[in-house]
């Protein structure tokens, strides 16, 4: 997949566990565990804005685009 998430680089930068992520952003731990990993296929934007709110950072801070080879 072309697009990497850096939330757990985000996260261990500002010292936060997937725990108080999970309660402060107000989603699941099983599915912010499945946004860190990379197993989700989306993302909604409020949920997107609530993870940049408590990790004060922006969105790009937690995602890259890699092109695939034979792109």
């Amino acid at each position: 997949m072309p697009i990497i998430v850096r939330l757990d680089r985000m996260m261990a930068d500002r010292k936060i566990s997937l725990n108080e992520l999970a309660e402060r952003v107000g989603m699941t731990n099983v599915n912010l565990s499945n946004l860190k990993t990379g197993k989700m296929k989306g993302i909604r934007f409020e949920t997107l804005e609530a993870i940049c709110r408590v990790l004060d950072c922006q969105p790009g801070d937690l995602f890259e685009y890699k092109q695939e080879d034979g792109s």
